[in-house]
């Protein structure tokens, strides 16, 4: 066997036994509370929280337990019952690889105007099998950490997205859980960015919603939302509520920003709650607003907003209370929609399939 296979396989060993489920468990056992039960859900008053983080690698996977902690806690200490991280939540760890060091150095040197020459490495193509080689560190890491943050503060959160392999496929995938730290449901990112194809990842193919006593959970993954079947075959299946992670890699533009989360919460009335990545990294610059949005008639200013963060490349969060009560009686009597099943079922069958 080729030796830099075997060391490759030894390294990854390394890397799982210090990500192990145990140690990230045992870790943050001194830190957590004594286990919260879940606040009684008003649906007049559900408090949703939209998480902005700054990407920084770290170098030991404990501070990134450490990191996704002090979010989780900094949300609940707001009351809230449900957290919203962003996509690509695990890149952080992609620190602990050989050679990191250089991809700090090249996004200083961006973020500080200087001409990146990346000494002849091409991140663009090396990303895919990054990804491949973390997953099964990455993977088991994320659900010890994120299932022990949900039970012992006793909310659903969706722990962002993370690019990992199932059966042999790069997914991206959006992971929820729910206050008993069990896994409620994932979902795969159906639309996917031109870059993410050249990556080889594999795109969902369905959107599922998820019933909890804050309502029924959708779970579409930042390009998702660009386009109206997205929230309309969400809506068509029962969700109350779009929890959507984001990573949007270019600088921020209100306007590209507007064909997002916003619009689509218009025109098929749900709740959105939007987390975002934000910062650089070896050249990629994410930008982006966290915020909770809402059909223009259940905000107070009448401007889909609840609450969005002002900085685009700090980080942030942002809180606000959802009336589920509200927006059904709002569909029931909507002023207008735009809605033809007859059409839906005739020409779009494969877009939203059993909802029509």
């Amino acid at each position: 066997m080729d030796l830099n296979v075997i060391k490759q396989k030894l390294f990854r060993l390394y890397l799982a036994w210090i990500c192990r489920p145990y140690r990230v468990k045992k870790h943050l056992k001194s830190s957590l509370p004594a286990g919260r039960k879940p606040a009684p859900v008003n649906r007049r008053r559900i408090r949703a929280a939209a998480l902005q983080l700054e990407f920084k690698l770290v170098k030991n996977p404990l501070d990134y337990v450490d990191e996704m902690h002090r979010q989780v806690a900094k949300a609940a200490a707001k009351g809230t019952q449900v957290v919203v991280f962003p996509e690509y939540n695990s890149l952080p760890l992609l620190g602990l690889l050989p050679g990191s060091g250089e991809l700090e150095e090249r996004a200083q040197k961006s973020a500080e105007g200087e001409k990146d020459t990346g000494n002849g490495i091409d991140l663009e193509v090396l990303l895919p099998d990054l990804f491949r080689y973390m997953s099964p560190v990455v993977q088991p890491l994320v659900h010890a950490l994120f299932s022990s943050l949900a039970e012992a503060y006793g909310l659903y959160i969706m722990a962002g997205s993370h690019t990992l392999t199932e059966n042999g496929d790069l997914v991206n995938r959006a992971y929820l859980y729910d206050p008993s730290g069990k896994l409620k449901g994932a979902q795969d990112k159906v639309n996917l960015l031109p870059r993410e194809t050249t990556w080889n990842i594999k795109r969902g193919s369905t959107f599922s919603v998820f019933k909890t006593p804050l309502g029924n959970l959708g779970l579409p993954v930042c390009m998702d939302a660009t386009y109206y079947e997205t929230f309309r075959a969400l809506e068509l299946a029962g969700a109350d509520i779009a929890l959507l992670p984001i990573a949007d890699p270019q600088e921020y533009n209100f306007w590209l920003a507007l064909r997002g989360i916003w619009p689509r919460v218009q025109e098929s009335p749900l709740y959105g709650i939007k987390g975002a990545l934000v910062g650089n990294m070896a050249g990629f610059i994410f930008t982006g607003r966290a915020g909770i949005f809402a059909p223009l008639e259940l905000t107070p200013a009448g401007d889909g907003v609840l609450d969005e963060v002002e900085p685009c490349d700090r980080e942030a969060m942002a809180v606000a209370d959802l009336d589920l009560e509200a927006l059904h009686a709002l569909r029931a009597d909507h002023p207008w929609r735009d809605q033809n099943l007859a059409l839906y079922r005739r020409y779009f069958p494969e877009i939203y399939g059993s909802q029509i």
